[in-house]
């Protein structure tokens, strides 16, 4: 069997993948990225496109910094495909709100923002909460159900399927090489030293990245990880597109650039079942029209669902094997909102050899679980 070798091989062509692969191979790391193709659950096909700060890490003040560090290094991002590619990944970070649509929901949401600026120390945390006239001057269209909203300067939207494509073609671009409908079968794993065998040819390098999402649980094993992940699906509805303008996303919906509304945030324990069900659907038609009644006059064009990739607590987990240094896991469910981490922080720790210390709250030992790594 033929063999080829790299300075690293990156296992999943998702968003997470791509953008450590983009982020090796802007190190100078010849880097192969293997895709299994369109037979994957593939998380990045239905996400949402938020960069999302004001809902991640709340009980979890590193996860509130790493998901913050990367909303600030999304800008750097863009540009930089930009400038590679000419492609632009429709960012757009005005701030973002949550709405509220009970003044229960405002209480609870008011005591959860303050718990995160307590979390967040010398970090700092800056959030308003916003009621009444001034919430309805930032958000025009604001229906009477809502009671105020949470806002963060942070927050901001990306077009995910544009962001993929920008990567993979920078990625390419910079000399790394995509392999697409290349299941990753058999494999060996010795310190620095991986071997995977995909589409009839066996890769060699001395680092791996597993980045392969729900596939990770099987493929962590493998290489002395673990990766406990399980599926959590979610549903997205999509309307025509409308004149009226959201100035800002929200945390259950967003407007593209092309002027069409996204609407979701449902999340549903269905194992790997893809399929859609008409009571989420109307739950969130519902509560969309309720914060914005405008949207009641808009025709539905499509729906879908996709899998998100949910560690036991809901955090990423990024580990390195001890028993194999050299291999890697990266596991999370907001692969637009880290891409800017990933590909700025994440893939030089790599190239580097080690993950840095403030990645240990991470690590899968979290869950106190046996494990080879």
């Amino acid at each position: 069997m033929r063999t080829e070798s790299y300075d690293a091989l990156v296992v999943g062509g998702g968003l997470v993948g791509a953008a450590i692969a983009y982020g090796l191979q802007r190190q100078g790391l010849a880097t192969l990225l293997l895709d299994e193709g369109d037979i994957a659950f593939r998380a990045s096909r239905g996400n949402f496109g938020l960069v999302w700060v004001q809902s991640k890490g709340l009980g979890a003040p590193h996860y509130q910094r790493w998901t913050r560090g990367s909303a600030a290094e999304w800008p750097a991002l863009a540009a930089d495909l930009a400038a590679r590619t000419g492609i632009g990944t429709g960012l757009h970070q005005p701030g973002g709100v949550h709405l509220c649509l009970s003044e229960q929901e405002f209480e609870q949401r008011a005591a959860q923002m303050e718990q995160m600026r307590r979390e967040a120390g010398n970090f700092g945390f800056d959030y308003r909460m916003i009621r009444g006239a001034e919430a309805r001057d930032m958000l025009p269209g604001l229906g009477p159900q809502v009671a105020g909203v949470s806002w963060t300067p942070y927050d901001g939207h990306a077009s995910p399927l544009s962001l993929l494509r920008a990567l993979h073609s920078g990625f390419t671009g910079l000399g790394g090489r995509y392999l697409p409908n290349a299941r990753a079968e058999r494999s060996s794993a010795a310190p620095h030293d991986f071997a995977v065998e995909a589409a009839g040819t066996t890769y060699r390098a001395p680092r791996i990245v597993l980045a392969a999402g729900l596939g990770n649980a099987d493929l962590a094993p493998r290489f002395g990880l673990h990766a406990p992940v399980r599926p959590e699906r979610g549903q997205i509805l999509v309307t025509e597109r409308a004149r009226q303008t959201l100035p800002m996303p929200c945390t259950t919906l967003r407007q593209t650039e092309e002027g069409s509304l996204l609407l979701g945030d449902s999340k549903e324990d269905a194992g790997f079942d893809l399929g859609q069900r008409t009571e989420i659907m109307r739950a969130i038609a519902r509560r969309a029209a309720l914060a914005f009644p405008w949207i009641a006059e808009l025709n539905l064009v499509r729906a879908w669902s996709a899998l998100r990739v949910m560690a036991p607590d809901g955090l990423p987990i990024y580990d390195q094997s001890e028993r194999f240094p050299g291999a890697f896991t990266a596991n999370c469910h907001s692969g637009v909102t880290l891409a800017g981490t990933h590909a700025n922080r994440l893939a030089p720790m790599i190239a580097a050899g080690a993950l840095e210390p403030e990645m240990a709250p991470f690590s899968a030992r979290r869950f106190d679980v046996r494990h080879a790594a």
